[in-house]
């Protein structure tokens, strides 16, 4: 084989690989600022940190994408993925029939649930039944939310709010007697912020997976998926999730 011949191949490899990097799409990525802590603001670097901001930057690498993230309030990432304003969305969100309705998800890739917060001298709560006509705060557009105003029959002291932490800081000032969100968050809370203050009760309600939300008809959903198909099974998924969670439960 020839040294010239060597140099044209090593040349076109060259150029073939610069094309590719070129010619990565950079996809418009929405995810929810204060869902800690899958989504959270590092206050020193001013940068988006957590559990979901890890697996979406593993998944583009595997995938094949750039990505460019947009942050917004929750309740504005589902519209702005209808309009065509965002191309994917990690935000802890739960996968649901009707969401499947106007957009694509990928394989689940996070196992959640609801659960009850309250302050730590409260004994009289211990289940959802406990809650009725309380004050209890939840998250806008979330589905703890549906899940208490279907199921209360006194519901009217219910109250929506824009972020995780407006919720959290009304219970400690004793403006709303519980809280339900989604069990990772307030388990979170619980045990940094929120530690001898607050505390979970109650079992897990309304098992939930998490998915990563695209488009309605996107080309990725098929990557997206086997990327996260390789990260459970050479053990980066397992690496990213003990970091934020500590040790995985058995069987995921």
């Amino acid at each position: 084989m020839s040294t010239k011949w060597l140099k044209t191949l090593g040349t076109g490899l060259a150029l073939t690989i610069a094309a590719s990097t070129l010619s990565a799409e950079t996809l418009r990525v929405a995810t929810d600022p204060s869902f800690v802590p899958f989504e959270m603001l590092d206050q020193e670097t001013g940068e988006m940190i957590g559990f979901d901001m890890e697996i979406i930057a593993e998944v583009s690498k595997r995938a094949g994408f750039d990505y460019k993230l947009n942050t917004m309030d929750f309740n504005g990432i589902i519209p702005a993925l209808q309009t065509g304003n965002v191309d994917i969305a990690i935000a802890g969100i739960t996968i649901t029939d009707e969401r499947e309705k106007i957009v694509d998800f990928s394989d689940p890739y996070y196992d959640s649930g609801l659960r009850i917060l309250v302050r730590q001298n409260n004994d009289k709560v211990k289940e959802i039944t406990d809650l009725e006509g309380l004050k209890i705060g939840s998250k806008i557009g979330s589905t703890s939310y549906d899940f208490l105003k279907k199921n209360l029959d006194k519901n009217n002291g219910v109250t929506p709010y824009p972020g995780s932490s407006d919720m959290y800081m009304a219970l400690m000032s004793g403006a709303v007697d519980a809280v339900f969100y989604d069990a990772p968050n307030v388990g979170y809370f619980a045990s940094t912020k929120g530690k001898g203050k607050v505390k979970t009760v109650g079992k897990l309600y309304e098992g939930q997976q998490y998915g990563i939300a695209l488009k309605d008809g996107s080309k990725w959903v098929g990557a997206v998926n086997e990327a996260l198909a390789s990260m459970k099974e050479d053990g980066t998924y397992k690496t990213i999730y003990e970091k934020w969670f500590g040790p995985m439960p058995e069987g995921k």
